[in-house]
């Protein structure tokens, strides 16, 4: 089994306004991933990634691309603490 792994990424680019957030909930959701994923008042995305490792890069990675509508021009990721909760949620 993967061991755990916790980020906390900052997507940049066209992130707002083309569902991204609920895209990144929807992957989260299907690869297993606990968290969350919130608008930034600068125009990124930001949020948490936890769970296996395997299944947390393979969201990072996807996340690279985002939804079709999306132009994901970086993302910034960092360590970060496990998450407590089960689920992925979309914070407003």
């Amino acid at each position: 089994m993967s061991e755990t792994k916790s980020i906390r990424v900052v997507i940049r680019g066209r992130v707002q306004g083309v569902f991204y957030r609920k895209w990144t909930q929807g992957r989260a959701r299907q690869h297993g991933v606990a968290g969350w994923v919130r608008n930034r008042e600068d125009g990124a995305v930001e949020g948490v990634f936890s769970g296996p490792a395997d299944a947390v890069d393979a969201l990072v990675a996807e996340c690279r691309q985002g939804p079709p509508a999306a132009r994901v021009e970086g993302i910034d990721v960092t360590a970060a603490e496990p998450v407590l909760e089960q689920g992925f949620a979309v914070v407003d």
